[in-house]
């Protein structure tokens, strides 16, 4: 049975962890708080007090970080140490973090030089998904990494191979676009229903099996009426995504104005103190243009 390390326990880390454990395999944790990574010990995991202790016996170890400079600290840093200086040449790295698709094909040329191989397989689906084990997983890099990886990915979700190597984290922006502008959509499309008079529950079930059917009206739409914007994926998170989307655009001579637009007003949500809220939680800066 192939050896696994985990770097990264939160919110997604966590019960990705845990369906790995129930799939049999033998899963060893880090990470940066350190009780995180305890807790998943009584589930069965391995818990490595170091990066670089953590990936010393795995051959497949997974990254699930918050953002690309973390995973760079994570894997390079020799302070911590990082997880480079334990990796087995003839290894494997999947990173499932977000990142920019630069920076997923640069830790794929460094970690060449040791002869490790890489993929970069974010996912979307949120810790309902983690959870369930249906993340939809986007992966770019070689064939053979991706038949190497594809039985471990298989326990998480539902892996496809997008192309070479920072493809997957290109289509996880394009995934994140389409993600931020429809939560706009609908917050929008129910704040105006509300103020002409109709019951915002009822719109969204009038509109459920239409041509604005959803996964974001039925999850997002619902947290919204219910006004339920505990954080399941943050909406400073979705606004990190937004701005690399931006970024990688940019470096493409690509103009995205729509996703330009809302990335504007996440990153308004975020300064009148909705970062820490769940996505949806951009219905609260819509309503407060609404000065309500």
């Amino acid at each position: 049975m192939t050896r696994l390390c985990l770097l990264g326990c939160g919110l997604m880390g966590s019960p990705m962890a845990r369906r790995l454990l129930d799939h049999g395999y033998t899963l060893t944790v880090w990470n940066r708080t350190p009780g995180k990574a305890q807790a998943l010990s009584t589930s069965g995991a391995l818990v490595a007090s170091t990066p670089a202790q953590a990936v010393a016996e795995a051959d497949v170890v997974i990254t699930m970080l918050e953002h690309g400079g973390i995973v760079e600290d994570v894997l390079f840093n020799p302070s911590w140490p990082g997880a480079a200086s334990g990796l087995r040449p003839g290894s494997l790295v999947i990173d499932m973090s977000s990142i920019l698709p630069e920076q997923a094909q640069a830790h794929a040329a460094r970690l060449a030089t040791q002869q490790v191989s890489h993929l970069d397989a974010p996912v979307s689906g949120g810790t309902v998904g983690a959870e369930a084990g249906t993340l939809a997983i986007m992966a770019g890099g070689t064939d053979a990494n991706f038949e190497i990886a594809r039985p471990i990915l298989e326990a998480l979700g539902r892996p496809v191979h997008v192309g070479p190597s920072g493809t997957g984290q290109l289509t996880k922006l394009a995934n994140q676009m389409i993600v931020g502008i429809t939560i706009g959509a609908v917050a929008e499309a129910l704040l105006l229903a509300q103020r002409g008079g109709a019951d915002p529950a009822k719109v969204r079930q009038a509109l459920r099996g239409g041509f604005a059917e959803s996964r974001i009206l039925e999850v997002h739409g619902q947290r919204m009426v219910d006004h339920d914007f505990a954080k399941r994926g943050s909406l400073a998170i979705q606004l990190k995504d937004l701005h690399n989307a931006m970024h990688t655009a940019q470096a493409l001579a690509f103009d995205a104005p729509i996703t330009q637009h809302l990335t504007n007003l996440y990153a308004q949500a975020a300064e009148h103190g909705f970062a820490d809220l769940d996505q949806s939680g951009l219905y609260c800066e819509l309503q407060r243009h609404q000065g309500r």
